[in-house]
């Protein structure tokens, strides 16, 4: 028996909705805004993402682990190398540590770590 249906995952972030604005234009998703929260769905609207904007907010430092990631997405793309431009373009940056071959880890401008994968 199902207790819960259709999750959303949470980020604290400094901006809600600048951070919203970035996933949503990764993922092609509508974004929503009020003071402080943003919230990311697709048309069928069977998903969510959303952002808590939150003061003093301290961006996770990966991959030392200083301040944990706690939690990173892993997003599928079909060309690493194309995907990986349109995501610097929309304001992601690249670290220099990068631990596979199948994906490639990023951040975002709230500095959260997340990877575009092909398998």
């Amino acid at each position: 028996m199902t207790i819960a249906m259709y999750p959303s995952f949470v980020l604290d972030c400094p901006d809600a909705a600048a951070l919203g604005t970035f996933y949503g234009e990764l993922l092609g998703w509508k974004l929503k805004t009020d003071d402080g929260w943003a919230e990311i769905r697709p048309e069928d609207g069977s998903n969510c993402i959303c952002f808590q904007q939150v003061e003093n907010y301290k961006a996770p430092t990966w991959p030392t682990q200083d301040v944990p990631q706690q939690l990173h997405l892993d997003v599928m793309v079909r060309d690493l190398d194309q995907a990986e431009s349109e995501v610097l373009a929309i304001g992601a940056t690249k670290p220099d540590h990068q631990p596979g071959t199948s994906f490639r880890v990023f951040l975002d401008p709230a500095g959260h770590p997340f990877c575009l994968c092909v398998d």
